[in-house]
């Protein structure tokens, strides 16, 4: 099941700490740390989504560092886990993208750590038997509100048990890709 399973990071549009749509900015951790997340639970893509075209240019910069450059040969694992990242200008791109890899239609799956119209990961996991999915992750303060005018399914917010939720990226990630492979072994 984790190989029809795809992961996109989302910088734009997304929300700033005021509630107003925004670009974020591309992080290093967060191009790393998901990139070695997905591999390690077997996704079969990482897109990072960004239509900001100096945001494009940097991660294709620490792409080719990691696959191509110094770094290849440094840490091969590394360029081995960035292997998985593709570079988006938007959802769409990346769903369209993932569906012709598939060679059948993705269905998003979105996230959101306040959202209390959320699927279980038990329900997601039927989802993603009869097709494959996108694991869509928000930076910033979280998916714009327009990502949840589609009707596509939203994930149950991760809950630990405290009345705090504003969990890292990299983070949700690992915990959700965790959960996920765990119920589907």
């Amino acid at each position: 099941m984790m190989e029809r399973l795809a992961l996109a990071l989302v910088h734009h549009p997304v929300l700033d700490r005021n509630g107003a749509v925004v670009a974020a900015a591309v992080t290093n951790l967060d191009l790393h740390d998901i990139a070695r997340i997905g591999r390690t639970y077997g996704v079969g893509r990482y897109y990072v989504v960004t239509p900001v075209a100096e945001q494009q240019q940097l991660v294709a910069r620490i792409l080719q560092h990691w696959r191509e450059g110094y770094g290849a040969g440094y840490n091969p694992d590394r360029g081995a886990a960035l292997e998985l990242v593709d570079i988006v200008p938007d959802l769409a791109t990346a769903v369209a993208a993932w569906s012709k890899h598939c060679d059948s239609p993705a269905l998003p799956l979105l996230t959101g750590a306040r959202r209390s119209d959320g699927i279980s990961l038990a329900t997601a996991r039927a989802l993603l038997g009869h097709q494959p999915g996108v694991l869509v992750l928000g930076t910033g303060w979280g998916l714009a509100p327009a990502f949840f005018t589609h009707g596509w399914p939203v994930l149950e917010p991760i809950s630990g048990g405290s009345d705090y939720n504003h969990l890292p990226v990299r983070a949700a990630a690992a915990i959700l890709l965790d959960r996920l492979h765990r119920a589907a072994s």
